[in-house]
């Protein structure tokens, strides 16, 4: 990870985090004990009607996962973020979040009034907080990413889930394309089997980010992105 260190962070486990990362920063997520799962929003924070669109995202690009190369499209044809870096190899797009009655069902209740910071936390409930702080609420919710799982479907269409996908120091890094409110939420995967709640930490660094250049891996990784880019650079000029 390149350019000069911003500032760093850690998001507790089953914790949400959010920030406006600027234009041409860089934030790297790091699995810090393996199996991690972190669910991710995206905004232009200019307009955040503007936000991240998954089936755009994947038609575009003609993929059902996320990896080095791929960009998040919004739903107005702009990049909000490139994938630069991964060390996990497959991030999943297609699952969406966990929900209080999921946790409750899988997990049994632990509120926190009898548990204090180790109550059970759901992914839905806690993004809507996080959008909250923003103006935003449920009608701007969007399909989240689940960096660090993996869900393959199969030929009858079942989402089946990858245990152990990620290892502990496994990262994956995003770059800012423009002015983008982030948040994150390390709740459990909605499909992950495991009967214990144990959602995990990670760590996180923005950096700044060198320039976009034409051989860019994520621009020419597609035609489609290098289109996508050469939209979003106009939306500066």
């Amino acid at each position: 990870m390149d350019g000069q260190q911003l500032f760093e962070d850690l998001i507790q486990p089953g914790a949400t985090w959010s920030h406006t990362m600027k234009r041409g920063t860089s934030l790297r997520i790091t699995d810090l004990q393996g199996n991690a799962n972190v669910g991710a929003l995206f905004y232009n924070r200019e307009n955040p009607t503007e936000r991240y669109n998954m089936p755009d995202t994947l038609k575009a690009q003609h993929i059902a996962r996320l990896t080095r190369g791929n960009v998040l499209y919004s739903d107005m044809g702009r990049i909000l973020c490139s994938i630069t870096e991964d060390r996990v190899g497959w991030h999943d797009p297609l699952s969406g979040c966990s929900n209080a009655t999921g946790v409750r069902n899988k997990y049994g209740e632990a509120r926190y009034q009898e548990h204090r910071n180790n109550c059970y936390q759901n992914a839905y409930d806690s993004f809507l907080i996080e959008l909250a702080k923003y103006g935003l609420g449920p009608r701007d919710m969007a399909a989240p990413i689940n960096f660090f799982s993996k869900v393959v479907v199969g030929e009858t269409g079942a989402m089946n889930f990858a245990s152990c996908n990620s290892r502990a120091g496994a990262f994956v890094e995003l770059r800012a394309e423009m002015n983008v409110l982030v948040i994150l939420n390390t709740c459990q995967h909605p499909l992950d089997p495991s009967p214990k709640y144990e959602p995990r930490p990670v760590h996180l660094s923005i950096r700044q980010a060198p320039p976009v250049t034409a051989q860019d891996v994520c621009r020419r990784s597609r035609p489609e992105n290098d289109r996508g880019i050469t939209l979003t650079e106009r939306y500066f000029q």
